[in-house]
């Protein structure tokens, strides 16, 4: 099966002070540059959607190994971003959508996730502690309606109709719940 991540990387990052992505963990590394490298151990190709125009993050991502597509309407919201993300490998068999801003999931907690896809699942997620958490796992089915998606409410709303489908994987990885959005939520 081919599956195909799906980087979320265009927001602007407002709440952080901008250039979010860019910043520095604590190894050195770049938040965003740390949520590919987790992507490519879990074996995936990766596709990472940037606004128009941010080089700085584009290059940076090009060097992790993503293939990265700039996305001109990013101020339309997440869904926008994904369905444009999504359109890039259509033809995939499935997605794992990914955000940029969550750099603590394991790529064990996302092998998981590919395994339940790869198994014939079609709505996959991590939880930690009964909480869902990202990356979340689309089967082809879901193509379609990934791809019509607008606005900054991402997929909530076609996980909310599928919820009876959704197969939930306890993962041990509080990294799932935890994003950047802010810079003191580096310390945590």
């Amino acid at each position: 099966m081919e599956i195909t991540a799906i980087l979320l990387a265009a927001g602007a990052g407002s709440r952080f002070g901008g250039d979010k992505l860019l910043h520095p963990l604590s190894d050195g590394v770049a938040i965003g540059a740390r949520a590919a490298r987790n992507l490519i151990a879990a074996g995936l190709d990766v596709v990472a959607v940037v606004k128009h125009g941010d080089f700085p993050l584009a290059d940076v991502l090009e060097q992790e190994g993503c293939q990265v597509t700039m996305f001109a309407d990013a101020a339309r919201g997440m869904g926008a971003s994904l369905a444009h993300g999504v359109a890039q490998r259509r033809s995939a068999d499935g997605w794992i959508v990914a955000l940029a801003d969550m750099p603590g999931i394991k790529s064990d907690t996302i092998t998981m996730v590919v395994r339940e896809l790869a198994a014939g699942r079609e709505l996959v997620a991590p939880t930690y502690l009964g909480q869902r958490g990202h990356p979340v796992g689309w089967g082809k089915r879901f193509g379609s309606q990934l791809i019509a998606l607008g606005g900054d409410a991402g997929a909530r709303d076609i996980i909310a109709a599928h919820k009876n489908e959704l197969v939930v994987i306890e993962c041990g990885d509080p990294g799932v719940l935890h994003d950047i959005d802010r810079l003191d939520d580096l310390a945590k």
